[in-house]
Order: C-alpha cells, then sequence, then structure tokens
C-alpha cells in the first residue's frame, strides 16, 4: 500500500477533495482528512470497539454524527480531535491514520506525523507537513492499493488546487532564512555561500531519527544520509539550529 499525501492552502478545497475520493470508492480506512485546530466540529466521544482491521489497531473512538462542519457532510467517517506536540491541535477526518485509531476527543498522541502513518511518509518529509498543519493549512492522506487508485487521487488533488510538496517545502524554508541569516557569523564568505549546506543541517535534525538528540549522537545516520555534507561546519552549525528550532516547538505546542 501507497500513500500520497496533500497540502491544501483552503480548508474548503481539502474538504471537496476529501469528499470527491470518499465517491471514487476509496474507504475511510483509506483516507484522512487533517485539518488544524480543535473547535471545527462538536465532537462526541462513543465508546470504542474492539473488532480490528488489518493493520489498523482500534476503530476511532469518536465517529461522525457531529462532523457537521464539513462541506455537506460526510456522516460515516471516523471522526477525532487530537493534540499533536510540535504542531498542535487537529481534528481527524477519517481512518487512514494508524496511528491515532485508538484516539478519543482530546487525545495526546506520538510526537510526529510518522506515529500516525500506517503507511509512512519519507522521514524527511515530515516536517513540511507539520509545518503546513501549524500554519493554518489542511492535509488529506491517501492509502492505494494500485496505480489506478494511484492516478484517481492526483487527479482529483490537482483540480482541488493541492498544494506541491516542493513548494510547501520552498515556503517552510522561506519563513525561517530571514532569521538564519540574521544569526549566522561564517568564518568567510555571506551566509548565501554557505546556505544550501545550513539548510542541509537544519533539515537533518528535524528527521524522526533525530529529533532532540545531538550531533554526536546521530553522526552515523548523518554519515549515512548525507556523506559529503555532514563533515562540513556550516551543515553542523545548521543542524545545531535545527534542534533549537524543533525544542521552541515543542516547547510552544506542548
Amino acid at each position: 500500500m501507497k500513500t500520497i499525501t496533500g497540502i491544501f492552502c483552503s480548508r474548503e478545497r481539502a474538504e471537496q477533495a476529501f469528499q470527491e475520493l470518499w465517491a471514487t470508492g476509496l474507504t475511510q480506512e483509506q483516507l484522512s482528512l487533517l485539518l488544524p485546530g480543535s473547535s471545527a466540529y462538536a465532537l462526541e466521544a462513543v465508546p470504542t470497539t474492539d473488532t480490528e482491521q488489518p493493520g489498523m489497531g482500534k476503530a476511532l473512538g469518536a465517529v461522525a454524527g457531529g462532523a457537521t462542519g464539513l462541506s455537506g457532510g460526510v456522516l460515516g467517517a471516523a471522526v477525532a480531535s487530537l493534540f499533536l506536540p510540535g504542531v498542535g491541535p487537529l481534528v481527524v477526518v477519517g481512518a487512514a491514520l494508524g496511528g491515532v485509531i485508538g484516539a478519543v476527543a482530546g487525545a495526546t498522541v506520538g510526537d510526529t506525523l510518522e506515529e500516525l502513518l500506517t503507511t509512512g511518509l519519507p522521514r524527511d518529509e515530515l516536517f513540511v507537513y507539520e509545518d503546513a498543519l501549524r500554519q493554518g493549512r489542511s492535509v488529506v492522506v491517501a492509502l492505494v492499493h494500485d496505480e489506478e487508485q494511484a492516478k484517481t487521487v492526483m487527479e482529483v488533488f490537482a483540480h482541488n488546487d493541492v498544494e506541491s510538496l516542493d513548494a510547501a517545502r520552498e515556503q517552510w524554508w522561506l519563513g525561517l532564512r530571514d532569521a538564519e541569516e540574521a544569526v549566522y557569523d561564517p568564518p568567510s564568505g555571506v551566509f548565501a555561500q554557505v546556505e544550501q549546506l545550513h539548510r542541509s543541517g537544519f533539515e537533518a535534525a528535524l528527521n524522526p531519527r533525530a529529533r532532540g538528540k545531538s550531533y554526536d549522537e546521530v553522526t552515523a545516520f548523518l554519515r549515512e544520509q548525507y556523506p559529503t555534507m555532514f563533515l562540513e561546519e556550516p551543515f553542523r552549525r545548521g543542524y545545531e539550529r535545527g534542534q533549537a528550532h524543533q525544542q521552541g516547538l515543542w516547547e510552544r505546542y506542548k
């Protein structure tokens, strides 16, 4: 099974994409809609069930009788409200996020989106989706069985104005770049000359395998992922800045 994830600047577009995919025959076990904030829905917790599906865990502890906030309503979709450290409060519609299947309204889960996905996204992309949610954008996750379903998802995403991952990643960095340049004091040259090394180190620190760990603790990982960069001083300084940034997010959204 493959994960396809889309970022939407408009909540309405994300909801529309979710509903269109539902209408094509994708099940709630294949779909999730992540909406920032916890007040978008009046959630009513109901007892969880012990019935399990392969790879799913317990069914969600809240159902979408209260999901009237969705445009047109998506009755029957599982709904949960949760708090994701480092990101903030979220409303999740649908059950593609396996790690939240046992959650009930108000629950706190995990430390990254990695812990919510039954089929994971690349670890070096997770911070982009987390940042999008912090910035008020919405995310749709689809688990597809084959290329035909993958094509359908991509077509639905495209005509609902999905944002490309590359564009979201660039927007994330643009939001940080000026601050990083202001605090950087390279031994030679200007920030622009070492920016890619600094940024790569910063991004490396946000990988779930590195979060909360010093440079020395993850040297083997860094050597594996950044064999030509990890020994460079700008990379190391970027890594340290990334760790400080992540810690700041944890303190702000805890």
